[in-house]
């Protein structure tokens, strides 16, 4: 199976920790629980209130773009008053310059159209991108990223872009729900397989600020990251359909199927909601005969068919230990079939067909403070 269930009374913790760049939470792949309030830059303040007025727009103009390189630099808030203040700059510029033949002005609106579009900063990556941190973090706050191939080390590598909606900012805690959400569900697109994600890798998000919704950010850009927040990610994390082929592909698939069920184990203990654990039991039962059976109907190449055999008879003899699971009178009972249904989930015969598919072999060992499954839990998150 490519990622274990979640933690239930006897089943360890799920592979990946919480949340890309995020607030507190899962990666925590998001940003959050910041120590100190960053400061507002004041050469900001002051391009601002200089724009505003049109008094020296030269200096207004200038001020917003030393205010530009010192928040990049040194990671302070208060870009959209620096880009309003120049913006509004350079119309007073307009008005007061006669000639524009040196293409000055010209030029400052250039950059200040890249600016607000996020050229250069968090929100102007794609999926496939690798990039490192302008702070070194995937969490707090982000006011640009350096992409870098991602042959090179780095900090994360982006597997989903989610467009907002228009309209009003929606606040940041529906952000970083939404974050949460969309993030952990698409990471098996980019990532089929599981086993093959280092376990250092977690999932965290890069999300709207409020001041960069005013200049048009909707994104919501999802990222594998190390947990430990060092550069140490090198080659890219992407196995799909764009680099596996079909068998890879339609193995992985129905693995991934009985990892969503598995993942949906109740958070009661089977004595404090025994039907509610007979239910689910029931609902694994079913996902390995699916499984099983779309294994056996569909023929594999070489060596690796009598692999997957194995393998589909062994998923038959854990879905009946499942089923019996289902039907447990009492919690002890239940206890016993749900262990003896796990001994055949990421044995030894599942083992054996991923070497002869060509797939990751080594099972994830699973984290004992991971809470939540599918990658669920708090995300990290970067505000941008």
């Amino acid at each position: 199976m490519s990622i274990p269930p979640p933690p239930g009374p006897h089943q360890p913790q799920g592979p990946y920790p919480p949340g890309p760049f995020a607030p507190p939470g899962p990666w925590g792949y998001g940003y959050g629980g910041y120590a100190q309030p960053v400061p507002v830059n004041g050469v900001a303040i002051a391009a601002l209130v200089l724009g505003i007025l049109c008094f020296l727009p030269a200096v207004g103009l200038v001020l917003g773009l030393v205010a530009l390189a010192q928040i990049k630099k040194r990671g302070e808030r208060g870009r959209g008053m620096a880009i309003a203040g120049s913006v509004l700059s350079v119309v007073g510029l307009v008005l007061w310059t006669v000639s524009l033949s040196t293409g000055v002005v010209s030029d400052a609106v250039d950059g200040l159209k890249d600016a607000a579009r996020g050229e250069g900063t968090a929100y102007a990556l794609a999926k496939g991108d690798c990039f490192d941190s302008g702070t070194g973090s995937l969490q707090g706050d982000a006011y640009d990223v350096d992409e870098v191939p991602c042959s090179r080390a780095h900090h994360g590598e982006v597997f989903a872009v989610v467009t907002l909606p228009s309209g009003s900012f929606p606040g940041d805690d529906e952000v970083t729900d939404l974050a949460d959400d969309k993030c952990y569900a698409l990471q098996e697109d980019y990532a089929m397989d599981a086993w093959a994600v280092p376990e250092n890798v977690d999932v965290y998000y890069l999300v709207p600020s409020e001041d960069s919704w005013t200049f048009g950010d909707r994104e919501i850009t999802c990222v594998f990251g190390d947990v430990d927040e060092k550069k140490s990610l090198t080659g890219s994390l992407r196995n799909d359909a764009t680099n596996l082929d079909a068998d890879q592909v339609a193995f992985l698939k129905s693995a991934n199927a009985l990892d969503r069920v598995l993942y949906e184990e109740p958070s009661d203990y089977p004595e404090d909601d025994l039907p509610a654990n007979r239910t689910w039991a029931g609902d694994v039962a079913t996902a390995l005969g699916e499984q099983a059976e779309t294994l056996r109907g569909r023929s594999w190449p070489g060596d690796s068919a009598g692999a997957v055999t194995d393998l589909a008879s062994d998923l038959d003899a854990a879905r009946k230990e499942w089923a019996k699971a289902a039907a447990a009178k009492d919690a002890d009972t239940y206890y016993e079939r749900y262990d003896a249904g796990y001994d055949y989930i990421d044995g030894d015969s599942t083992v054996t067909a991923r070497k002869a598919l060509g797939l990751a072999t080594t099972v994830p060992s699973y984290d004992e403070d991971y809470e939540g499954g599918g990658g669920g839990g708090d995300a990290g998150n970067l505000d941008v």
